[in-house]
């Protein structure tokens, strides 16, 4: 199925670009989508060694796997934007993750050297917080949450209380509805083996509007998948509730209920994510 008409993403896996070993283990996990990476994980002396393996990755790519990639660059104001924007316009790329979003004119840019592709606007400063409606509505596809980074610009702790998150993160959502966008991409937890902790800051995220993660592992993408998996008693509800609508438009009753049409929409939402 082409990349425009999938549902939106749930799971987005990072993988270093330097390690083209893992790009299809990385695919084969189940994860919505594969963040090819060229900005934190490599090292500034491998940018052109990354850029190469993915481009060498996609000349052998089917059109399904292509689809599922995103590559995230370095930002706007790195040495290396517009080499990685070169690269990715050669090698096809077809969606882009861009670090350190914080002017529409950011957004702007990375569209007129990939015409096309759709930008992911990863909102991880205080300037890309208070930016974030401008951001939103220049023409990014997405916007994703740069936890960790914001945490450090703003020299908050978050590793047992992430509650400093909150108004941002609803600044996000707030903005990604108001632009027409999917719910927004929650950060990553870093800690690998606490699927607790993965599945408690899913559940905050949730909380807040969200509707998708960055993982940094394959073990991570099942337990979102299985979290944000509707429940057969939801999954019964949501059928009953649009059999019910279908009989009596507008004026039907649903175990005692009256369904209105933000019940319908909420049936429609709840079976739409009804998927492995």
């Amino acid at each position: 199925m082409p990349a425009e008409l999938l549902p939106p993403a749930r799971t987005y896996l990072f993988v270093p670009g330097t390690r083209p070993e893992r790009f299809d283990k990385a695919l084969a996990s189940g994860a919505d989508r594969v963040v090819l990476d060229l900005e934190d994980a490599v090292a500034a002396d491998d940018k052109a060694t990354a850029r190469g393996a993915i481009a060498k990755w996609f000349e052998t790519a089917t059109a399904e796997d292509r689809s599922r990639i995103v590559v995230r660059i370095n930002d706007a104001d790195s040495t290396w934007f517009t080499g990685d924007l070169s690269a990715s316009r050669d090698a096809g790329v077809a969606s882009v993750l861009l670090p350190k979003a914080e002017s529409a004119d950011q957004i702007a840019a990375t569209q007129t050297a990939l015409p096309g592709a759709s930008v992911l606007a990863l909102i991880e400063s205080a300037r890309g917080v208070a930016q974030v409606d401008s951001v939103a509505a220049a023409g990014a596809s997405r916007l994703v949450f740069g936890t960790l980074d914001f945490a450090l610009d703003l020299d908050m702790d978050i590793s047992t209380d992430p509650s400093g998150l909150a108004y941002a993160a609803s600044r996000i959502a707030i903005a990604s509805r108001v632009a027409g966008l999917p719910a927004p991409v929650a950060g990553v937890t870093p800690q690998l083996d606490d699927e607790a902790r993965l599945l408690c800051d899913l559940a905050d995220a949730r909380r807040l509007g969200f509707g998708a993660k960055l993982c940094i592992h394959p073990r991570q993408v099942q337990p979102i998948h299985a979290a944000l998996r509707p429940s057969a008693e939801a999954l019964d509800w949501a059928r009953r509730v649009l059999i019910a609508d279908a009989a009596s438009p507008g004026a039907a009753r649903l175990d005692g209920r009256m369904v209105d049409r933000p019940v319908v929409l909420q049936a429609q939402r709840t079976l739409a994510l009804a998927r492995d």
